[in-house]
């Protein structure tokens, strides 16, 4: 089926509606934001299910139980999906949350709110190559087909939740000074720990370097890929085909390099670069 028959249009966005609705929706439109929530937002693929084994191990100071015995979808759920709605009286305080919203779709009740944001940056061109096998394996979204078409379709913005750059763009405009801090895929493979450490600083929390370890511990991909609760398992066939493609994939930076040809790579730079012109930040990778 194309995009439009398997999704839903939300302020301009497709969303997949299987995990959306229009009381969803508006369930985010009236939703309360608390000043201790905790927002981990990403583009999809930029390291989501990654925040949502790393935030609620730091708030509950290391304490494995969230991640041992709560899917990810229940213990950081998103803003936007369904599922909020059931979970949402069941989330402990400080809550962690998750949302591939952009900044201009948060309800009134973010704004009003103290509530913290940790964006997570990944370069686009892994992006596009991890969203593009997911596709083959997510049955509520469309085929990619081709690679080639599948670059066409993420540069014009024709895929669920929009248009890559647009989503950076919103966010790093965000006027949230002390209340967001940047982070990228990229730093969390490089050092692992260090990037817990500075999360955990930015939420308050005071953790010791044992908890610190013992957290990038468990949220190693190898660790991850193996945790049913983080590893999207528990999904039904019929929704993620994993043997068709692996949630969990690969975890790596630089696995562009398999995908991408020269001409390729040369219009998706061109493209992006175009795109970010005028933009008062720079984005931490290189587009040659």
């Amino acid at each position: 089926m194309s995009l439009e028959e398997l999704s839903l249009q939300y302020k301009g966005l497709f969303l997949p509606r299987e995990t959306h609705s229009e009381d969803s929706l508006q369930f985010v439109h009236e939703f309360k934001f608390e000043d201790d929530d905790v927002l981990s937002v990403t583009y999809p693929k930029s390291g989501t299910t990654w925040m949502q084994e790393v935030v609620p191990l730091i708030l509950n100071d290391g304490d494995l139980t969230p991640i041992q015995t709560i899917p990810n979808w229940d213990r950081s759920p998103w803003l936007e999906e369904t599922r909020l709605s059931i979970v949402v009286d069941k989330l402990k305080s400080p809550r962690a949350l998750t949302s591939h919203f952009l900044y201009e779709l948060m309800p009134a009740s973010f704004h009003q709110s103290k509530a913290k944001v940790i964006y997570v940056m990944r370069n686009p061109k892994d992006i596009a190559v991890s969203f593009y096998y997911f596709h083959h394996s997510a049955s509520f979204l469309e085929d990619p087909g081709t690679f080639e078409e599948f670059l066409d379709k993420f540069l014009e913005g024709k895929l669920v939740f929009g248009k890559w750059t647009d989503h950076i763009k919103s966010w790093k405009n965000a006027k949230l000074r002390d209340r967001i801090i940047y982070i990228t895929y990229e730093e969390m493979k490089e050092d692992l720990p260090a990037v817990v450490r500075s999360l955990s600083s930015f939420l308050g929390k005071n953790l010791s370097d044992e908890v610190i370890h013992k957290i990038a511990h468990h949220c190693s991909f190898d660790v991850m890929k193996n945790n049913p609760m983080s590893n999207f398992s528990l999904v039904p066939k019929i929704y993620i085909d994993h043997e068709k493609s692996p949630f969990l994939r690969k975890g790596v930076t630089g696995d562009w390099k398999n995908h991408f040809t020269s001409e390729q790579l040369r219009r998706f730079c061109s493209t992006i670069k175009k795109e970010m012109e005028g933009e008062s930040f720079t984005l931490p990778w290189s587009l040659d």
